[in-house]
């Protein structure tokens, strides 16, 4: 590949955003869908742990395109499973594959009213807390970044005509400027892809199943009843095996642009501040055990 000017990883990006507008057009058997499925929460936390031992956001540089190609691959997998429960939604549980039959079934006990109330909760909190703060992050940072880059461009120039760094230094510290400028930018926009994901997912999930009422009972003579716990729950099991990767992802996006300057992984700046004044801990210690000698309070949670 070397010979046409390609590269492994440029190859494996085409390949991988090609296959998501393929996953769009051409129905899928459901053990692809459930390798999709299951690909889709992998690479999901993946992505959270990697923003987790970020130090710096700008290490992070591909995040906002990274944003972009997964919530497609999301959407796309959206339209892939749609297309499978309302085309074979009335055979039974497996039409759409395991991954989203587990996810009907045993997280939410085959029960459609508390899966669709846990779907909306995931909704709310992906949306309203983490995204909506994310994108005011990223937005102030933005602001504050390109405010702060003419001064920091002086201090590098004043920096070299002091004689403190060379210009090989120079120009490394004006491009990782003008990187930094460019990241906050592109999160700012970013950070909408996934917000309007969240109201799509909502709007999908009824569809979902007013489409499947209406091909289960008028074209499959489903009582309206089956229809409801069928497609229901299919539904509802594709809506959360969908939300958990996207809150994943969210919250990887909220933890890269809260990163403040910093030299070390934020588990490491977490142990390191927190231990920092022991006698808070020791104060929390003694508040809790007052509270657990309140009567009826359980001991050993």
């Amino acid at each position: 590949m070397q010979g046409f000017g390609i590269h492994k990883g440029e190859l494996f990006v085409a390949l991988g955003v090609i296959i998501t507008l393929l996953v769009m057009v051409f129905p899928l058997p459901p053990i692809v869908l459930d390798l999709l499925l299951s690909f889709n929460i992998t690479f999901s936390l993946m992505i959270l742990l990697v923003s987790l031992y970020t130090i710096r956001p700008i290490e992070f540089f591909i995040f906002p395109s990274l944003l972009l190609v997964t919530t497609l691959f999301r959407l796309s997998l959206n339209v892939a499973s749609t297309r499978l429960i309302l085309l074979h939604g009335y055979e039974g549980m497996e039409a759409a594959g395991r991954v989203i039959r587990s996810f009907g079934n045993f997280v939410v006990g085959g029960n459609y009213v508390v899966g669709g109330i846990i779907f909306l909760i995931l909704v709310v909190i992906n949306f309203i807390v983490i995204i909506k703060g994310s994108t005011r992050i990223a937005e102030v940072a933005a602001r504050f970044t390109l405010d702060a880059m003419p001064g920091k461009q002086m201090a590098v120039d004043a920096d070299l005509n002091a004689g403190y760094i060379d210009d090989m230094e120079a120009r490394k510290r004006r491009a990782a400027l003008a990187r930094e400028g460019e990241f906050y930018g592109a999160m700012d926009g970013a950070s909408k892809f996934v917000r309007g994901e969240a109201m799509a997912g909502i709007l999908i999930m009824a569809i979902n199943i007013l489409g499947g009422l209406i091909i289960g009972v008028a074209q499959h003579g489903m009582t309206i009843g089956d229809a409801a716990q069928t497609f229901s729950l299919l539904t509802i099991g594709e809506g959360l095996v969908g939300q958990i990767p996207a809150l994943l992802v969210s919250t990887a996006a909220g933890l890269v642009v809260s990163k403040a300057a910093s030299e070390a992984s934020l588990g490491d700046e977490y142990a390191a501040q927190f231990t920092l004044k022991p006698q808070a801990m020791s104060v929390a210690a003694a508040i809790i055990f007052l509270i657990g000698l309140v009567p009826g309070l359980p001991h050993i949670p």
